[in-house]
């Protein structure tokens, strides 16, 4: 009996009465054209037919079980040059189940009434079922033997890719008992996909959690039970066998595993520590099993975001499968999921901190970025970690409790480049300063006063360092008035005043100090001297009452005492182009353009003035 393949619909209701019924039509697939969208948009790889014969094996298997509890749970594989022959022990099909069922696109056998009560026991819910395999054949032959009618004959359904089927009732012999048996041959070029090495390592890879005796030949395919189920002697010996777990499965040693045990979420696993830093915004790919069998090893979003430092493997009955079944439906069950998870993770977390500072310790120092992303959002974290977490200060690299615990006020910076400026003239004045700069340090700073109540945090600019300098006797400064304003003169055009203050270290003699404000109004001043004349009316509009930049001289530098004897106002100006270049590199500014030209400026000024003067005159001869 030849057939076409195709999907019953429903007529469309109208709102308006039609003075004749309409005929009800069929929709007709181009298989063919149904095949390629499988294999180029819906699924990922070809493999993915071998996880598709799995299923449809453990799925007709947990049938005939709601049914028959005692009966036999066997999957079979046989790989045979470019053939394959999946065998199951399930609940088989009748002639009107194959009609039915394997040559109607969109319906599933879950669906049918008598087994709607045990639907959540089912891995597959889309009915694609065995057209997934004609990603990699063009034929599919099945012979089934119905458990519920064990007196029926054996039926035989065959499939073509160009969308026919027949349908007949075969000999005894071809299925004695109850099950299923599916022969695929391989379509020209995929004959790689059913060789029997590559069948085994599909087989292994999706099925090793099956509750089921699966078997490609004679080598088993199930791991039973997982790595985090099984009875360990001590929990050294857990750490060390999933420790090569993590490495036979994912490729790293990892520092530490957590148990991700959470029996309301229908969810056990383990989650392995990277034992490198990562970056925040890399994804994590992490390998989910639904009820036993590989979903995918590529979930994104099973995790909190701050969780990145962890790749985990576990198994769920909660979670929901998208149309290809190769990630996870986003669905409140997930968002519990995924809150029940990084639970886990941060009491883990709070464990180390309370017992295990020494493994905290290692932990940290590699994935700090994870935990302060985490501690942001959790003052209870960031009261817990606040001992160990490490940032960088002018005290050296230590935890915000104790640089709060010697400095009265905690002053930080935004931004590195501001730090960078500040903390060596800070330090030297007696004010410590955190570099919050990294990704979350501010943040973390700022809410320290909610966690460590009588904690002062307060913002570093250049106002502010510029305040704790010692100032110089009016007397000395006025005497250096006439040095002083042809620096002034000099970097007048490049927006940065010149100021003279007292401070140590003693080998620095200038210090360059803005703020963002300043730095933002420098950017719209370069902007509009580039730009036409009507973006230039623009930009010019936009001008602000900003702070300049400013180059403070260190009166107490004899470097700076030489320098402001000189007479010669060119050669002034020689100098305080050096000293602004020198400042600008030590505070590891990035250079504009006129920075860069006034480095090179002053360094040949300075050449030519040391090869062509007269040690006892300020100028050239």
């Amino acid at each position: 009996m030849d057939s076409q393949i195709s999907q019953p619909s429903q007529p469309f209701p109208s709102s308006e009465p039609s003075p004749a019924a309409a005929s009800p039509h069929t929709f007709q697939v181009d298989l063919r054209g149904l095949v390629d969208l499988l294999s180029h948009h819906l699924y990922s790889s070809p493999k993915v037919y071998l996880r598709e014969l799995l299923q449809n094996a453990v799925d007709a298997i947990t049938a005939r079980r709601a049914e028959q509890p005692d009966a036999p749970a066997r999957v079979r594989l046989y790989a045979e040059g470019d053939t394959l022959r999946v065998e199951d022990s399930g609940v088989g099909l009748t002639e009107a189940d194959v009609h039915d069922l394997l040559a109607t696109i969109g319906r599933s056998s879950k669906r049918a009434d008598a087994l709607e009560s045990a639907r959540s026991d089912f891995l597959g819910q889309f009915g694609i079922g065995l057209l997934a395999c004609f990603v990699v054949a063009d034929r599919i032959r099945v012979v089934s033997r119905s458990a519920r009618t064990p007196d029926a004959k054996p039926v035989e359904w065959t499939a073509r890719d160009d969308g026919s089927y027949t349908v007949r009732t075969v000999a005894d012999a071809e299925r004695p008992e109850p099950g299923t048996t599916v022969h695929l041959v391989a379509r020209a070029g995929a004959g790689e996909w059913l060789a029997a090495d590559r069948v085994l390592a599909l087989a292994r890879d999706f099925g090793a959690l099956l509750p089921y005796d699966v078997r490609v030949g004679d080598e088993p395919v199930a791991e039973l039970p997982a790595p985090w189920d099984r009875g360990y002697a001590s929990p050294a010996g857990r750490r060390v066998a999933l420790a090569r777990h993590c490495h036979d499965l994912f490729g790293f040693t990892p520092l530490d595993s957590i148990s991700l045990d959470v029996p309301l979420a229908g969810v056990r696993g383990v989650a392995y520590v990277l034992p490198t830093a990562v970056s925040p915004a890399q994804r994590a790919a992490h390998r989910v099993h639904l009820k036993g069998m590989l979903l995918t090893e590529r979930a994104e979003q099973l995790l909190p975001d701050w969780a990145f430092f962890v790749r985990c493997v576990l198994d769920t009955d909660s979670l929901r499968p998208t149309a290809s079944r190769e990630s996870l439906y986003e669905d409140e069950t997930l968002a519990a999921v995924r809150e029940a998870l990084g639970e886990r993770i941060r009491s883990w977390l709070t464990g180390l901190a309370a017992g295990d500072p020494e493994r905290l310790a290692a932990f940290l120092s590699v994935h700090h970025l994870g935990v302060k992303s985490l501690a942001r959002h959790d003052p209870e974290m960031l009261r817990t970690m606040l001992p160990w977490l490490p940032f960088e200060t002018t005290d050296g690299r230590i935890s915000l409790e104790e640089f709060a615990q010697r400095h009265p006020v905690v002053h930080f910076t935004r931004t590195v480049e501001e730090y960078r400026q500040v903390a060596p003239i800070a330090s030297a004045q007696g004010v410590g300063v955190v570099n919050g700069g990294y990704t979350y340090d501010s943040e973390l700073v700022e809410a320290l006063p909610s966690v460590r109540p009588g904690t002062s945090v307060a913002e570093l600019d250049a106002e502010t360092v510029t305040a704790h300098l010692d100032t110089v006797d009016p007397a000395e400064e006025l005497a250096l008035s006439g040095f002083l304003a042809a620096a002034r003169a000099t970097l007048d055009p490049l927006g940065c005043d010149v100021v003279l203050r007292a401070f140590h270290p003693l080998s620095v003699p200038a210090l360059h100090l803005d703020d963002r404000a300043a730095r933002h109004e420098q950017a719209r001043a370069d902007a509009e001297e580039q730009a036409d004349d009507l973006w230039a009316g623009i930009l010019g509009s936009l001008r602000g009452g900003a702070p300049r930049a400013r180059l403070v001289l260190n009166h107490l530098s004899p470097l700076i005492r030489r320098v402001a004897a000189l007479r010669d106002p060119e050669l002034i100006g020689t100098a305080a182009e050096s000293l602004y270049g020198q400042a600008l590199l030590m505070a590891q500014r990035p250079l504009r353009p006129a920075d860069s030209a006034l480095l090179n400026r002053s360094f040949l000024g300075l050449l030519e003035w040391a090869t062509h003067s007269d040690p006892t005159e300020d100028g050239p001869r």
